[in-house]
């Protein structure tokens, strides 16, 4: 199985985003026990495109920037060091309590103390994104892109988001672009908006042809029903997400690929990670393996990243699920959100489990 790229753009990948900056705590500290922090650039858009954009793929980032801020300068930086071209409009701060880029405070945890992630959104100029700010003709019909992916956390964070990403996906199909959709479901964005980002999620969702998700993505975005709980072991756990996996499918019949990650958290730095991945009407399935984690925050990203990296590059659909988890898992070795690949070797050296210097 196959899924047929355009070939004729000018992008590999496109993805519509909000940036902000993450601080963390030096040495897996707690953020109230710290005074020295480290700050990059974030978004799970561009941990998704980091994987495509540092292995050479034409990579464009959609979204918007407080104009004349240190901040704003500080992740177009970052994105340039990433290979990544973008665009959007500067909005004017407005004052001091006007918008600026949202901010995650968060520490990685140690051992047997897990993490903490505060997400400082007031202000998000992210939520200001507005279709009516972007030549969709011109970014999908004359420039191109071979995929766009849309992250269900952009798309509830506000009226104009929802929409923005809605017309993104209608762009898209229209001019033969295929459409990868994270579900990404946050109760704190839908509360009050469940109806209208349902339908909005629905339509999304029924125009794609690649589809991620957890249990919980689909049952809260989608209303399919999860897999039944209380599996005795991991064989009976996969056969129950293949089971509803097969819901999604049946209830989306344009999608042709599904993915979900598998995670069991034996201590903040060990991991059993796996994989789920369904094409046409094969499946691939990786049972969790112990990964070293430094930083969880990202994996999941990194997994897609490395699912529609290897899509573009037209692999063997065996080969998706193994790269995907490779990057997953190597984005859990990186302070930052994203795996920085060097090469196509690295990743594989970490499926095959190989640990060794490299000279």
């Amino acid at each position: 199985m196959s899924i047929e790229l355009r070939k004729d753009s000018k992008y590999a990948l496109i993805v519509p985003t909000s940036m902000g900056v993450r601080i963390t705590p030096l040495y897996g500290q707690p953020v109230y026990s710290s005074d020295t922090f480290i700050m990059h650039a974030t978004s799970a858009e561009t941990n998704v495109a980091s994987i495509s954009s540092f292995l050479g793929l034409p990579v464009k980032v959609l979204t918007t920037f407080v104009k004349g801020s240190p901040i704003a300068e500080f992740i177009k930086r970052d994105l340039r060091s990433r290979n990544m071209d973008f665009e959007g409009p500067e909005v004017d701060q407005g004052g001091p309590w006007g918008y600026r880029h949202q901010f995650n405070v968060a520490d990685s945890g140690w051992g047997s103390r897990g993490p903490r992630v505060h997400n400082d959104r007031a202000g998000e100029v992210g939520r200001t994104l507005n279709v009516k700010d972007f030549d969709l003709d011109r970014i999908f019909g004359e420039e191109g892109a071979q995929i766009v992916h849309i992250s269900g956390l952009i798309a509830a964070l506000s009226e104009e988001t929802s929409t923005f990403c809605l017309e993104i996906a209608r762009a898209a199909k229209k001019y033969g672009t295929k459409i990868s959709f994270d579900l990404n479901y946050r109760a704190t964005f839908w509360k009050g908006r469940e109806k209208e980002l349902r339908d909005i999620f629905t339509e999304i969702a029924s125009i794609s042809d690649v589809l991620i998700g957890n249990e919980e993505d689909y049952q809260l975005c989608l209303g399919i029903q999860g897999p039944e709980a209380g599996g005795k072991d991991i064989t009976e756990t996969i056969d129950n997400f293949k089971e509803m996996i097969g819901r999604v499918k049946d209830a989306f019949p344009n999608a042709s690929v599904f993915a979900n990650t598998l995670r069991e958290v034996i201590d903040v730095n060990n991991h059993l990670w796996g994989a789920i991945l369904l094409t046409g009407e094969q499946w691939h399935v990786v049972e969790p393996r112990s990964i070293t984690v430094l930083d969880r925050i990202g994996g999941g990203d990194g997994f897609v990243g490395g699912l529609l990296y290897s899509i573009l590059r037209e692999w063997p659909t065996e080969k998706w699920v193994q790269f995907a988890w490779a990057t997953g898992a190597m984005a859990t070795t990186f302070l930052t959100d994203y795996a920085q690949p060097v090469d196509e070797a690295q990743v594989w050296a970490i499926w095959e489990g190989n640990a060794r210097v490299q000279r």
